[in-house]
C-alpha cells in the first residue's frame, strides 16, 4: 500500500484509463469492463481492474488539478508497476470549430503550471504523448470511424480567474482546448519511461458559453473511452 492508495500488489493491470471523476471510474468499470473489482478507495479515489475484450484493464479517478494526478501517477508507475496511462478527461474547447462532446488527443500540453519546470531543472519542458500510443490512437479512431482531433492543449492551474490573455494567446497558437492535467501526467511517464496519452471530450466551450451537465459528464463520453480502449490494448 502506498498512502494514497489502498490496493494489494498486483491488484491493478500494466494498463491504466484515468478519469478525473472517480465517479466516472466506476461507471467506467461497470458499462465497459467484464468482472471489475474495486482494488482501492482510499479518500474515495475510487479504482477497480477488469479485463475488456480478454486484456486486463484497470481503472481510477485521479482527481482535479496537476497536484493530484502527480500523486497518483507516480505511486502507481512506481509501486504498482502500471505501464500504460490513459487520462480520459474533459476539457473547455478553444477551437471555434469544436463543439461539446467532440473528442480531443493532446498529442502535447502547454502549461500555467511550474511542476515541470521543477522537474526540468527550471526549464519549460517539452510535456508530449507518446508517439507510438498517439499513432495507434489516430488508427483506431480512423477503424471506428470517429472524427477525434489531434493536437496541442493547454494544462491550466485556474479554473476560476485566469489571465484575460490567456485565451487570445491561445487562439493565436491554435491550441484545440484547456483542461488541468494532461502535462503534468506526460512529464511522468517520460520520468519514468512509461506511455502516456490523453483524450478529452470537450465539455463546455470558452467562447459559445456551452456546457454539459455533470451527469452528462460522468456518463455519455462513450466515444472518448471506447477509443481509449482500443488504443490502450492495441499492440505498438
Amino acid at each position: 500500500m502506498t498512502p494514497h492508495i489502498n490496493a494489494k500488489p498486483g491488484d491493478f493491470a500494466e494498463l491504466l484509463l484515468f478519469p478525473g471523476d472517480p465517479l466516472r471510474a466506476k461507471y467506467i468499470a461497470d458499462t465497459f469492463l467484464e468482472d471489475a473489482v474495486e482494488v482501492t478507495n482510499v479518500r474515495n479515489m475510487l479504482g477497480f481492474t477488469g479485463t475488456w475484450n480478454g486484456h486486463r484493464v484497470s481503472v481510477m479517478g485521479h482527481g482535479m488539478g496537476v497536484p493530484s494526478i502527480s500523486i497518483y501517477a507516480e505511486e502507481l508507475i512506481r509501486d504498482y508497476g502500471v505501464k500504460t496511462l490513459i487520462r480520459v478527461g474533459s476539457c473547455g474547447g478553444v477551437a471555434e470549430d469544436l463543439s461539446l462532446r467532440d473528442v480531443v488527443v493532446a498529442t502535447g500540453a502547454g502549461t500555467a503550471s511550474l511542476t515541470n519546470r521543477t522537474r526540468f531543472a527550471g526549464y519549460d519542458y517539452p510535456a508530449v504523448a507518446d508517439f507510438d500510443l498517439a499513432m495507434a490512437c489516430q488508427q483506431q479512431a480512423q477503424r471506428l470511424g470517429m472524427a477525434a482531433r489531434f493536437g496541442t492543449v493547454f494544462t491550466n492551474d485556474l479554473f476560476y480567474g485566469s489571465d484575460p490573455a490567456l485565451l487570445p494567446a491561445l487562439q493565436k497558437m491554435k491550441v484545440l482546448a484547456v483542461e488541468m492535467e494532461a502535462s503534468a501526467l506526460y512529464a511522468i511517464a517520460a520520468e519514468h519511461g512509461v506511455r502516456a496519452l490523453t483524450i478529452l471530450t470537450v465539455s463546455d466551450h470558452l467562447l459559445k458559453s456551452e456546457e454539459t451537465t455533470a451527469e452528462e459528464r460522468q456518463k455519455s463520453f462513450g466515444d472518448m473511452v471506447e477509443l481509449a480502449l482500443a488504443t490502450a490494448v492495441q499492440p505498438v
